[in-house]
């Protein structure tokens, strides 16, 4: 899964970064509201995990701009807050779920697995697979037909992503923050490149052709009947 932690301090963002890094989560750190929303806006993300307090845009602030955009990502807040009245706020405006600094790490890890799992994200115990591909998501062990699929780290990314989002139209541009992410030097070109690359790989099971494209918008993983 892939997390952007918004936390201005440095050591804490640290410590929770590397601990869902080691979970096996992609993580992204902002240090300020507004650079954080930034990402939370064009980005593409599965879990916000924010603090309250930030220079620049603050937690609420940071929420109700998200959700006024209709970005639903998940929220997690950490914050020193601890009055009644801020938890209401918090989760009233948007917050999936609340956390008072200082927190439990073994608990973060927790509520952070329930808020993927309440909002469909995968398991990182499960398998998914569409037709004859699967990931074991745990490993990365991607097979098609049983048969054992290699591919580089962008290339895995991008199926695991189409898989995420089967028989659903994804954009260039979706793929691209997805992957590559808001700081990237590459071009929005690279995206059509991976697409030929993953193609090619599949191609020796006749699996290229379940990935679509669609003319002026970007690409769909199809089985047509």
């Amino acid at each position: 899964m892939k997390l952007l932690i918004v936390e201005d301090d440095i050591g804490i963002s640290y410590t929770v970064a590397r601990v869902m890094q080691d979970e096996g989560h992609k993580v992204t750190e902002c240090y300020s509201g507004d650079e954080g929303l930034h990402h939370a806006l064009y980005g593409e993300f599965d879990l916000i995990i924010l603090d309250i307090m930030l220079p620049k845009v603050d937690g609420f602030t940071f929420i109700q701009e998200l959700r006024k955009q209709n970005v639903d990502t998940p929220i997690l807040c950490l914050t020193a807050k601890d009055a009644l009245n801020d938890r209401i706020k918090g989760l009233t405006i948007g917050a999936d779920d609340y956390m008072v600094k200082p927190f439990e790490i073994p608990e973060l890890i927790v509520r952070a697995k329930v808020l993927l799992r309440r909002y469909g994200k995968v398991n990182l115990e499960e398998q998914i697979s569409y037709g004859p591909i699967a990931i074991q998501v745990r490993n990365r062990l991607i097979t098609v037909t049983g048969e054992e699929l290699t591919l580089t780290e962008k290339e895995y990314e991008l199926l695991e992503y189409l898989l995420m989002n089967k028989e659903q139209i994804v954009t260039k541009e979706q793929i691209y923050n997805r992957i590559w992410g808001l700081d990237s030097e590459a071009g929005i070109g690279i995206v059509e490149l991976y697409v030929h690359y993953l193609r090619k790989k599949l191609s020796s099971w006749h699996a290229d052709q379940f990935i679509q494209t669609v003319r002026g918008l970007g690409y769909i993983l199809r089985i047509n009947e």
